[in-house]
């Protein structure tokens, strides 16, 4: 995750390349969690991303009552969207089998190739 989501866009780049503005995250081994365990659910690390449509995986928001973990869509299977996560009360959870999701974010943890790269 950058610390903050200013960067000098360089144009015609690809994700993950010298200069490329945005860098994939994958969370993988995403299994069903339950209304109020994360059971085989995989939290999201702490970050702002893109995500594209991804079929058989909901996100989910920690909306915490104060008596147990209380788990609510913010998006919804097959959709997409912008999430932001603490690393902790976001998380990803399979509606069927168990799953992979590919999030897009700053590149803030690649090197610098040079000046203008990244």
């Amino acid at each position: 995750m950058a610390l903050g989501l200013n960067k000098i866009l360089v144009a015609n780049t690809s994700a993950n390349t010298s200069g490329g503005y945005l860098q994939p995250v994958s969370v993988a081994n995403v299994g069903a969690g339950n209304a109020t365990a994360m059971s085989n659910a995989q939290f999201i690390p702490a970050g702002t991303y893109l995500m594209l449509p991804a079929a058989n995986v909901t996100i989910e928001v920690n909306n915490y009552t104060g008596s147990a973990n209380s788990w609510t869509t913010l998006l919804a299977n097959n959709t997409g969207g912008v999430l932001i996560s603490d690393g902790f009360n976001v998380r990803a959870n399979a509606t069927t089998g168990t799953q992979t999701v590919t999030l897009l974010t700053v590149n803030g943890g690649q090197a610098a190739s040079g000046t203008y790269n990244s």
